[in-house]
């Protein structure tokens, strides 16, 4: 098919795609550094690549994924029917279209009760006790998707002119799925059995009788990280109530580590909060701040600003990771050092020493650590030393103590408060509680949130015999999983679209979360269970949450009194006039202005000492034996294993592996050798057979097989385990899929440990690998000089310019097509739609490839189907390693590709039905109806970005499914091409409301679902047309270059090629 495209194109080699400066730019300078004429350096997407193996070449000849087998596949009538009525969720739903009785506020003023228009509410959801402030559109009373709460103060920056992020992650976006899915329980349950609410309630009111005489010694509450102020004062009445009852906290991601560091620093808790918009140089201790960290999208945002590079902006920070697994903030590093778990307190420590921190002694064998100690001291003020959650409390400690030292503090480092409204230690929280059961001191235990039974530490796991030992267990949860089983009664929870309530965003900015549509099921929420235990037993959220609010000032401290501490007293209730219009001014804006917590200062002198500091444990020991080391992190896509039963997660490739539908040991090359692992590629491509491992750690071993991924970048001798995975009461998605890291983590090495006996298993284990899906690279691209992702150094950019890496670009008297045959200024409306690319700010968070899937209906296929090549994602976000060496690549980059909406479009000739046409606007458009799936245009494409319906993916049988859906875009059958469209049907949209109002479409009116919610703003679309568009601007910088654009396709969607600052003398050693 290249030769086809070549002959139906003309000449060769281009940059850039298109008829006009304003749309191609002057050829990028991006590729001069990766790659000579005669071969050496280069980038390569996986080790099979690098090698050039025989597999990886047998695939890249088929050129196209497989195509279709016997439509009787034995997987068809059961995996697949059960997970798509799983996924796209909503047969039996009752009463889903009804509104609250309570007045929800939407976010702009519309017309109301016009159908066809979305309103637009501002809500939150949260993760940790961490708020995500959102914005959710309802159509016709539906939620069908959510973005951003831009006016939110964590979405804003410094500049007044600025509107602020609509960026979320790919939880938030999920997050409707979840709302849809029909495995959520839908009743309250006594032993398995469905039972009124109101049988539960006089259950528990009758258990709290028996509890008041002796002040509730036997009452225990079990939730999750509690931060919003009116479930605190909740349960603070109830233990005002009930003296002698105790609550507890835990939840598997905890800030523990976090805690102990800054108390062993500064002698007490605080919550640290970054302001990397004015940070110069940053060094990240572990800590993956750009993908897995509170305050990530604000993080994002400000380092992705710092490092934008334009015509006039010629400046960017500087990035060193020091980091035990590789990571999304790896990947954007500059400097990038992977390090044994118990190295990584000998490396702080020495950077400690090296920037003039007194009574730390380390040294590490680290090569360049002087050179980064000597640029922080260079940008005392305006750099950044942060620590992961998951690192030891010492390097918290110590990180500290170098921010203190550098003068950051108050300028890029702000102390607060915890944000916590009970700040505990988690694990000791759940040793009392463990230890009080043992001691048969738990009479009645209630678990608001979470999922212990399958996710407490192993060494204090709820399990069965020491949960039986109380008389009374109550759980509250969305689904019937692995510890309502164990329950005497379940209680479904609500959605966060279904429930009002309150929390605070990393800052402490208390975030108002409003729903959107009354319980589809007969759930309640932690409000309404917690009600229980009072007085006021029958209360519903709307008036907890006003009631609690309108006895509270405006202030930060709203809520703020901890278990432990006698509240302070509130302040008089505001006139009942002024109430009503701010708190709906509240709701209307999403959360409570001033509510941040304000800045305090502490001093590494004030409490803890430096010198504890260094000497707390770097590692805690795993057992005798062992030599390798561990390492636990949440899995990039269903987090703790709380979204394993939602499948657009369960099928997003996980940035760095592109392991879809399960979890894997992560190993380096190294090790892999040294253990003789080895894997076997299908002729599928997706179907890769690897070994397992038996993983055994302080007498404990996984009792499943673990299937290993060789990593690029992983140290040496270290083992990565994600949990979530091992589930057996997720749901018909979520189950048994993967194994439990959860079997051998223990709560003395939450995070990691040493003396780890790693054995090689004697199976084999099929992963779903999208690694080597839609590969572009089907020719020796170093001879051609055609760089797929174009990198170089910022030094390179400033001295060499568009001069450093030169590509011929064609004539338009260089070849046959005619080159006025699409002169967007004369045809329809003046408008000529396109995107821009910025690789530089592009982080691998997949977001966008979420967001297009809620946006577009965009199904899930399963594990199954993605073995076969055959995922529906729109738009992909490939991954590069850069160098020669697999086990410690030069630079790792990530590239969304969508479709490049070609002028020149291969797919539209070959196309015998005109299904795939060309728009007066510039759009490659898909006429659905037209298509019979000949599969002619995706043999053509260069970008393998089209995607064929090869079964009938969507349910169209069931009416109540079409409540998750779009209404604004056409749902596809079998036999039918798709791909993107450039959210088509928002720009008509727009462009309806403009016409409306007698003027031209504004640059930024239009805003694609990827762009919406890309954290860096890497994504830009408007009107090439407008040369004072921002994506005009964009293609007209030097960087600017089009993919494969040597074939002569002038693609609409371009790049801006990628840059690194490393440090000269690093760059030297």
């Amino acid at each position: 098919m290249r030769e086809r495209i070549l002959a139906l194109q003309s000449e060769p080699p281009a940059v850039a795609g298109g008829p006009s400066d304003a749309l191609n730019g002057p050829p990028a300078n991006a590729g001069g550094s990766d790659r000579s004429p005669g071969g050496g350096t280069k980038y390569w997407r996986s080790l099979e690549e690098l090698a050039d193996a025989p597999e990886f070449r047998e695939f890249v000849e088929r050129e196209y994924p497989q195509q279709a087998e016997e439509w009787n596949d034995p997987f068809e009538r059961r995996t697949f029917l059960k997970l798509m009525g799983a996924s796209l969720a909503l047969a039996g739903l009752s009463g889903c279209a009804f509104q609250p009785p309570e007045k929800i506020v939407p976010y702009v003023t519309q017309p109301e009760g016009t159908p066809g228009k979305s309103l637009f509410f501002a809500t939150a959801s949260s993760l940790g006790g961490i708020a995500t402030p959102l914005l959710a559109r309802s159509n016709e009373g539906r939620p069908t998707k959510v973005e951003g709460n831009p006016d939110h103060p964590n979405s804003r920056n410094s500049d007044p002119q600025d509107r602020g992020s609509s960026a979320t992650d790919i939880f938030a976006q999920a997050s409707i799925l979840s709302l849809y899915d029909p495995d959520r329980s839908q009743t309250t349950m006594f032993r398995e059995v469905a039972r009124p609410w109101t049988t539960f309630v006089g259950e528990i009111r009758t258990a709290l009788d028996e509890q008041r005489p002796k002040q509730g010694a036997g009452l225990r509450f079990l939730t999750e990280t509690i931060t919003s102020p009116s479930i605190a004062a909740q349960l603070k009445g109830i233990l005002a109530e009930f003296p002698q009852a105790k609550w507890h906290q835990y939840e598997p991601v905890n800030n523990d580590n976090a805690r102990a560091g800054a108390v062993a620093a500064f002698g007490q808790p605080v919550n640290t909060v970054y302001d990397f918009s004015k940070a110069d140089r940053i060094l990240s201790l572990d800590a993956d701040f750009l993908a897995a960290h509170p305050g990530t999208l604000k993080y994002a945002r400000d380092f992705a600003a710092r490092r934008r590079i334009t015509e006039g902006k010629h400046e960017m920070s500087r990035l060193y990771v020091i980091e035990t697994t590789p990571t999304t903030t790896g990947a954007a590093a500059d400097h990038h050092w992977a390090v044994k778990p118990s190295e990584l307190v000998k490396a702080a420590s020495a950077i400690a020493v090296r920037v003039g921190v007194s009574g730390v002694s380390g040294e590490s064998s680290t090569s360049g650590l002087e050179a980064v100690a000597r640029d922080l001291q260079q940008h005392k003020g305006t750099s950044i030393v942060i620590a992961g959650r998951e690192a030891p409390p010492a390097v918290h400690a110590v990180a500290h103590t170098i921010n203190a030292a550098l003068g950051n503090v108050g300028k890029t480092v702000l102390y607060t408060d915890p944000i916590e409204a009970n700040p505990v230690d988690q694990r000791q929280s759940l040793q009392e509680l463990v230890k009080d059961i043992d001691g048969g001191r738990v009479e009645m235990l209630v678990m608001v949130g979470g999922n212990p039974v399958y996710n407490t530490p192993a060494d204090l796991k709820l399990d069965k015999d020491r949960l039986f030992r109380t008389k009374l267990r109550v759980h509250l949860s969305q689904y019937k999983d692995e510890t309502s089983e164990l329950c005497h009664w379940h209680i479904p929870e609500t959605h966060y679209l279904e429930a009002w309530s309150d929390t605070r965003s990393f800052d402490g900015t208390v975030t108002i979360v409003q729903p959107l549509i009354e319980p589809l099921y007969q759930n309640k929420s932690a409000h309404e269970l917690l009600a229980v235990f009072t007085p006021k037993y029958d209360q519903k959220p709307y008036e907890i949450i006003r009631e609690y609010w309108k006895g509270q000032g405006q202030t930060a401290g709203a809520g703020r009194a901890t278990a432990g501490v006698q509240p302070t007293p509130a302040p008089a209730a505001t006139p009942s006039a002024d109430f009503e219009s701010w708190w709906r001014q509240c709701v209307h804006d999403g959360f409570v202005a001033n509510t941040a917590l304000a800045a305090k200062t502490v001093s590494p002198s004030a409490g803890g000492t430096s010198q504890d500091a260094g000497r707390m444990p770097a590692l805690p020991a795993g057992g005798s034996g062992g030599t390798f080391e561990i390492v636990f992190r949440t899995d990039p896509t269903i987090y703790d294993g709380r979204f394993a039963n939602n499948g657009w997660l369960q099928e997003l490739p996980k940035p760095l592996t592109k392991i879809t539908w399960d979890n894997a040991a992560l190993i380096s090359p190294n090790t892999a050798k040294q253990l003789g692992i080895t894997k076997t590629i299908g002729e599928k491509g997706g179907d890769i057979h690897v070994d397992t491992l038996k993983i055994t750690h302080q007498g404990r071993t996984i009792g499943e097989p673990v299937p290993t991924w060789i990593t690029p970048g992983q140290p040496d001798d270290v083992v990565t385990l994600h949990l979530g995975y091992g589930r057996r009461r997720a749901g018909r998605v979520g189950n048994d899929h993967g194994f439990s890291a959860y079997e051998i983590r223990t709560s003395d090495s939450p995070w990691s440990a040493s003396g780890v006996q790693v054995e090689k298993g004697v199976e084999q284990h099929l992963l779903a690998v999208t690694q080597l899906h839609f590969n572009m690279e089907d020719r020796d691209f170093s001879k051609e000089d055609r760089d797929i992702l174009r990198s170089q150094t910022l030094e390179e950019y400033l001295h060499h310019g568009a001069d450093y890496h030169q590509t011929h670009v064609p004539r338009e008297d260089e070849t046959l097509y005619d080159p006025k045959q699409y002169d967007y200024k004369e045809q329809g409306m003046g408008y000529a739609w396109g995107m821009a690319i910025d690789l530089n700010n592009c982080v691998g968070c997949n977001a966008c490839t979420i967001a297009c899937q809620s946006e577009n209906n965009i199904p899930v296929v399963g594990k199954e189907q993605v073995v076969r090549s055959r995922e529906m994602h729109w738009i992909r976000v490939d991954t590069y390693f850069k160098g020669d060496d697999p086990a410690a690549p030069e630079a790792t980059n990530f590239m969304p590709v969508p479709c490049m909406h070609c002028e020149n479009a291969p797919c539209e000739p070959v196309c015998p039905v005109h299904a795939t046409v060309h728009s007066a606007e510039g759009l490659n458009d898909m006429v659905y109806n037209r298509c019979v799936g000949t599969k002619y245009c995706s043999n053509n494409c260069p970008y393998k970005v089209r995607r064929f319906n090869f079964l009938l993916y969507q349910d169209w049988e069931t009416p109540t499914y079409q409540l998750m859906r779009n209404p604004d875009v056409s749902v596809r059958s079998r036999g039918v091409m798709e791909k993107c469209t450039y959210c088509v049907q928002r720009i008509q949209g727009a462009k309806i409301q403009s016409e409306l109002e007698g003027r031209k479409v504004r640059d930024g009116e239009i805003v694609t679902a990827c762009q919406a919610v890309c954290p860096t703003e890497a994504i830009v679309f408007g009107d090439v047309n407008d040369p004072n568009s921002k994506v005009s601007k964009l293609k007209a910088e030097q960087r600017n270059y089009g993919l494969l654009a040597d074939l002569n396709t002038k693609p609409r969607t371009t790049y801006l090629s990628a840059l690194r600052n490393p440090n000269p003398e690093i760059k030297e050693v």
